[in-house]
């Protein structure tokens, strides 16, 4: 499926530059460029043979539709990375100088990465096989017979045929219009369609709002205007993410910091003591490594890779893999009523003769409308199905006029079955009748009860065209239509007012009609709507009348892209929900725009989520599934940046004092997996329910800069303590060990801390840890292997003492921060 190729900010991101088409020097459209002579139109379009002999030419759209990286892209971006080149060259070093077991943390990395790599392949084959499923797919006329094909199956002149709402998808000339408009605000930036005739050039990107017709197409492939800026839209990715950016951050910071300590450290421990070489490089590596919090960028993308799949279960395809997180961070949800809050049938339940109009008459009339419209909306497909036509037409259709959400009606002139000519408009009665007509004040009591209300008005003059035909047309009938209501959108609602996020439906209906649908399903403040018609221009006035009210009616596409701007101006993060074509613009601007499966091509293209089962209810899913990401992973974060805090800190201790680095490889290697790498894991994967909060880096360095300052004082003084009370042969050996064993508690405790609240597999998780460091201590070949040993009573429980101060210490700080910043 092609996807929103925008920035975050809703802006359109630069594409590539068109083949220069002219001679150089001459100014080009890019929109609407010079082209040569259109093809002949060939109304039964190509035959099969022509069709294999382009295919076998090279002349098909054989752009690839990717929703992922590539498996290379994968593994580039999973073993191409700063950190793990630094560490690569550290571990290759740490093979020729010191036993395997200090070059532990190599194989630690690489297996990592392969976690790394083998989740987000599998995030990959959700995303393909979903992008398949949700892929729209054109309608094109071959042998005289129109089939939906495949994007990618299309050939240089294929004739598409193209309906309200469809993508064009690849650049071509018009061959049949029928009141076609075309929208291409998402090339150019202007809202307003155009409206195309045969010959006219139309570009890959744009997509219909109202009319059909068919296109023959004259670029395919590459050479198509939008194709390499959809094919680098289409991509699974982490930017524009708070996240993703505030992790980066950190990173950076933390590559200024260690970079000046690793050259003091290497010069202290090579130059200035005068220790064994290879035992010097040993603890010059072991000092180095734990700096660098190399698995918080993998835990990210396999946090993020695993919600994917997760909701790839629930049919729910992520084009944009920061909208996990955007969602999540959605204080405000925009909601367009039809085919959110109601299934996209409706049911004709009355029709009401006005004026003392026929009812048999105006039943032929609505059969005969029916008929006009070969790509009918929800409305006249109601009507259709009340009224289907005979097999034999009493009445000729002479001309129409397909809906418009701007216009808020349709039209269709009629040859009837005695020769008379008429001319009819069905849609909007407040649009279509003046403001003090009668029969509004019965159309209100309709509204009140949900149910939609269409006029059908007969045009007085010449027909559809003629100037004034909406303003004198004559009341017919009234249509009564029931919607159906989603039987889950109600406790969506209920969801998002218990998480203290404001629901506005936004509708181009009646905004009585929809208030009292949104009042059935609960919606608290359906009771506040407003007239869009009566809404001020002015944003900040439009900004303050949507806080107050929460239910919309008669809104234009346009007006729905002013009101998300509204909000956003309040600070307010906006999600957008919608199916039709009228809501392209405002899902395009909104920080999350949210499409049904069902929805038109155009709003899959530009929505970041696609709810391919169509269900309302699956957002939130997508809600708990983004706090699950962003509170876990500030809550591992805060692991990794403690541990990076205090190495640091170490570093610098142990160059200021000029002695040796008191760890080897191997001991942060046992720390680093007991107390972050493997509880890391499971609780960045664990359910989390937090409501996201915005400044991620403050937040977590709130707490790991004073954890890790804390950490590294303890353990360099109970090694000061520990160089003081042991002398002789195996000194450094005891001194290493006790120091280890402070840091381990202290480390624990943090972990302890960030796995609160608790709860039994929490709670084993902790002890299991601690189990394991206890195991080493007791089991001989263990205290080989990792070069620990702790020697006599003293110093050990001395060691232990300066933990529980420093633990203390940490609960009181953290208590303090939480309670000073409200965290």
């Amino acid at each position: 499926m092609t996807q929103r190729a925008l920035d975050s900010s809703g802006e359109q991101t630069p594409g590539p530059s068109r083949p220069a088409m002219i001679d150089a020097g001459a100014e080009l459209d890019p929109v609407h460029p010079m082209e040569p002579p259109p093809p002949p139109h060939r109304p039964d379009g190509l035959s099969t043979a022509e069709v294999a002999e382009r295919v076998a030419r090279g002349e098909v759209n054989d752009v690839p539709v990717r929703s992922s990286r590539s498996i290379t892209e994968i593994v580039r971006a999973n073993v191409l990375t700063r950190f793990n080149l630094i560490i690569g060259v550290l571990w290759v070093i740490m093979l020729f100088v010191a036993p395997i077991q200090d070059s532990l943390f190599g194989f630690v990395i690489v297996a990592n990465t392969g976690i790394g790599i083998i989740q987000e392949w599998r995030a990959k084959k959700t995303l393909d096989s979903l992008a398949v499923i949700g892929e729209a797919k054109p309608t094109v006329r071959r042998d005289g017979v129109a089939a939906e094909i495949s994007t990618h199956e299309i050939v240089l002149g294929d004739v598409i045929e193209l309906g309200p709402g469809d993508k064009v998808v690849v650049d071509g000339v018009v061959a049949e219009a029928d009141s076609l408009e075309v929208d291409e605000s998402l090339l150019t930036g202007e809202a307003d369609p155009v409206l195309k005739r045969a010959g006219d050039p139309v570009m890959s990107g744009s997509f219909v709002v109202a009319g059909g017709g068919a296109f023959t197409a004259t670029k395919v492939g590459r050479e198509a205007y939008a194709a390499q800026l959809a094919e680098e839209a289409s991509r699974f990715t982490l930017v524009h993410s708070e996240l993703r950016s505030g992790i980066s951050t950190i990173l950076k910071y933390v590559t200024w910091m260690m970079v000046p300590t690793a050259i003091g450290l290497i010069i202290s421990q090579l130059v200035v003591k005068d220790n064994n070489f290879k035992d010097s490089v040993a603890r010059t590596v072991g000092g180095i490594v734990p700096m660098i919090p190399e698995g918080l960028v993998l835990l990210t993308s396999v946090a993020f890779a695993i919600g994917v799949v997760r909701l790839g279960r629930k049919q729910c395809l992520v084009q944009e893999l920061p909208a996990i997180e955007g969602l999540a961070r959605v204080d405000v949800v925009c909601l367009d009523k039809t085919g959110t809050l109601t299934e996209g049938g409706m049911d004709v339940t009355e029709v009401r003769p006005l004026n003392g109009s026929d009812e048999a008459y105006v039943k032929e009339v609505l059969r005969t409308f029916g008929a006009s419209d070969p790509r009918p909306n929800a409305s006249l497909q109601a009507i259709i199905d009340a009224y289907p036509a005979g097999e034999e037409a009493a009445w000729t259709v002479t001309d129409a006029m397909p809906f418009s959400s701007a216009r808020k009606y349709s039209g269709a002139a009629f040859t009837e079955s005695d020769g008379t000519a008429s001319a009819w408009l069905l849609g909007a009665p407040d649009v279509l009748l003046s403001e003090g007509d009668a029969t509004l004040a019965e159309i209100e009591q309709l509204n009140e009860q949900g149910l939609r209300v269409l006029l059908l008005a007969r045009v007085r003059g010449d027909g559809l065209d003629a100037p004034g035909a909406a303003a004198g047309a004559a009341p017919t009938a009234l249509v009564v239509l029931e919607q159906r209501l989603r039987p889950d959108a109600g406790d969506t609602l209920a969801y998002f007012a218990d998480q203290n996020v404001a629901t506005k439906v936004i509708s181009g209906d009646n905004a009585v009609s929809v208030g009292a649908v949104a009042g059935k399903l609960g919606l608290a403040g359906a009771e506040n709507t407003l007239d869009a018609r009566r809404l001020p221009t002015d944003p900040d006035e439009m900004a303050t009348a949507m806080e107050q009210n929460a239910v919309f009616g008669r809104v234009t596409p346009q007006q729905k892209r002013d009101m998300v701007a509204a909000l956003q101006s309040r600070g307010h993060t906006v999600a957008m929900t919608g199916d039709g074509v009228n809501d392209v613009l405002a899902l395009k601007d909104a920080d999350i725009g949210v499409s049904m499966g069902s929805g038109s091509e155009a709003t899959r293209a530009v929505a970041q989520i696609v709810l391919l089962n169509n269900s309302f209810a699956t957002l939130p899913s997508v809600v708990a599934e983004g706090r699950r990401v962003i509170g876990n992973i500030t809550r591992v974060a805060t692991l990794f940046l403690t541990k990076t805090v205090y190495s640091v800190l170490l570093a610098i201790l142990v160059v200021c004092t000029q002695v040796e680095y008191p760890f080897l490889p191997r001991h942060l290697t046992l720390l680093a997996t007991l107390t972050i790498g493997v509880p890391a894991f499971f609780l960045a994967l664990a359910p989390n329910k937090e409501r996201a909060q915005p400044h991620f880096v403050r937040r977590v360095m709130r707490y790991a800069i004073p954890s890790g300052v804390i950490a590294a004082a303890a353990t360099f003084t109970t090694y000061l303590v520990a160089r003081h009370h042991y002398t002789g042969e195996g000194a450094l050996d005891a001194e290493t060990s006790a120091a280890t064993l402070t840091l381990f508690l202290v480390a624990m405790w943090v972990l302890a801390i960030i796995a609160r609240p608790y709860t039994w597999w929490r709670i084993g998780l902790v002890a299991a840890m601690g189990l394991g460091f206890l195991i080493v201590l007791v089991v001989p070949w263990l205290q080989d292997f990792f070069a620990l040993k702790l020697v006599g009573t003293t110093m050990p429980w001395t060691a232990v003492g300066i933990a529980v101060a420093a633990a203390a210490l940490l609960e009181f700080v953290w208590r303090w921060v939480g309670r000073r910043f409200g965290a």
